[in-house]
């Protein structure tokens, strides 16, 4: 009886080995996902950088491969891919003032639209404004912080919400086209 005992504890713990192994493959699958996804992100990004004087920032599609990663891997690719490619972009764009900032924005733009995966239409704009509406009040209060008046926050609303309200419009259709592309491969 003893020998059937530990037969079963055997089966059990390969079953659990095997689930783990197969768990810590998928997650360095993602993590790769991640990591492919942050730097697109940072070459879109770089390719296409508008400077804005007025709120000593600029312009990018940032938004559109955040959101996208956030539609396509859920919360946590979001806030990954959000973080990482806010930071590098400032990085290498010369604004290395803003690393900080621009990587705790973005990571939490890309948590919240991340959020909105699979869920119904209505939830979905939910979280999406709800994303931008993070970016936009992120950096006014990121621009406050640095320049120290509320003009400088006011300069870049303008500029915040065109990236946004755009990044968000391109990343549904993307989204939708890449999702079944990605999830072959996860």
């Amino acid at each position: 009886k003893s020998y059937i005992v530990s037969n079963k504890k055997l089966i059990y713990i390969e079953v659990f080995n095997l689930i783990w192994l197969r768990e810590k493959i998928y997650m360095k699958k993602q993590y790769a996902f991640y990591a492919v996804t942050a730097a697109l992100v940072v070459a879109i990004s770089l390719f296409i950088i508008i400077p804005v004087p007025a709120s000593n920032g600029f312009f990018t599609f940032a938004d559109v491969g955040i959101v996208t990663a956030s539609l396509v891997f859920g919360p946590i690719g979001g806030l990954v891919v959000g973080a990482m490619s806010g930071g590098l972009i400032d990085l290498l764009s010369g604004y290395a003032q803003w690393i900080i900032f621009s990587a705790l924005i973005h990571g939490a733009q890309g948590y919240i639209a991340g959020l909105a995966k699979d869920k119904g239409r209505k939830e979905k704009v939910l979280y999406l404004v709800l994303s931008a509406v993070v970016m936009i009040v992120g950096y006014a209060i990121a621009s406050w912080i640095l320049y120290g008046t509320a003009a400088a926050a006011i300069a870049g609303l303008f500029t915040n919400i065109l990236q946004s309200g755009v990044g968000v419009l391109i990343a549904i259709p993307i989204s939708i086209r890449l999702k079944p592309v990605i999830e072959r491969y996860l």
